[in-house]
Formats: structure tokens, C-alpha cells, sequence
């Protein structure tokens, strides 16, 4: 398919959480099998520990060079979809109330608008105040 992403360097550490994963009931299986103080499973549970840390320390080297290096976030991207989320309704509530801020989410979701611009013309609000209350640094 033409533009599409492989994702296989997350794949791939992915597998080998699964295999992680199957060691550690590997060794949890030995541990309650031992008998006597003599656990003849020592071995297997061993050979399990070292190869989940073998697993982890490449597969998670090979995911950070390969894909977590210079990884950058499309900021302007992400401020878009905060500013379009009907969740910034809940930073009006305290200052219009709640029956009215849930009516202005209705209404931006129906007409598939931004909170902001519903707000601006039914909220009855400055432009200054509305920038304070839906500022989304502020709700962090």
C-alpha cells in the first residue's frame, strides 16, 4: 500500500515481551516445583532469566536507535486535536456551569465545530477569559 508505515521495529518488541512474558511463567512454574530445598528445575529457570535479559537488552537498544532516536512530535498536529476535543467543555463548567457547558459540547459535536468557536458566540464570555479557561497548559 502506497505511504504506509511499517511498524515492525515496535512489532518486534513487542514478540519479545511475549517471549519475556513466557520466561517469567517459565520460571514461576520451576520455582513452585522444587521440592525439598533441591529444585532440579534450576537449570531451565536459568536458562530462562538469561535469555529474557538477553532479549531486553537488545530488542530495547535496537528500539531506541531504530525508532525512539529523533523521534519528534508534531506539535502543531497535537495542539489541533487538544483544541478540537469535547473535553475542554469541562474547563468551562465552573465559570458557566455545567448545564451550559454540556449544552455548548452538544452543540460543537453536532455541528462539528470546536468548543472555542461554540463558546465564543454562546458562552458570553470575553476572548480573554475564554483563552484563560480553555488554555490547555493550564488543565495539566
Amino acid at each position: 500500500m502506497p505511504g504506509k508505515v511499517n511498524p515492525v521495529i515496535a512489532e518486534s518488541l513487542l514478540m519479545v515481551c511475549a517471549q519475556v512474558i513466557g520466561n517469567d511463567a517459565t520460571v514461576t512454574w520451576c520455582a513452585a516445583a522444587g521440592n525439598f530445598e533441591l529444585n532440579v528445575m534450576m537449570p531451565i529457570m536459568a536458562y530462562a532469566l538469561l535469555d529474557s535479559i538477553e532479549l531486553l537488552a537488545a530488542s530495547t537498544k535496537n528500539f531506541a536507535e531504530k525508532l525512539v532516536d529523533g523521534l519528534e512530535a508534531d506539535r502543531e498536529r497535537a495542539e489541533g486535536f487538544v483544541e478540537q476535543s469535547l473535553a475542554m467543555g469541562t474547563a468551562l463548567a465552573p465559570e458557566i456551569g455545567y448545564e451550559k457547558a454540556a449544552a455548548l459540547v452538544k452543540v460543537a459535536y453536532s455541528k462539528g465545530q470546536t468548543i472555542r468557536d461554540v463558546a465564543r458566540t454562546k458562552a458570553g464570555l470575553s476572548e480573554e477569559r475564554l483563552n484563560e479557561l480553555l488554555d490547555a497548559r493550564s488543565q495539566v
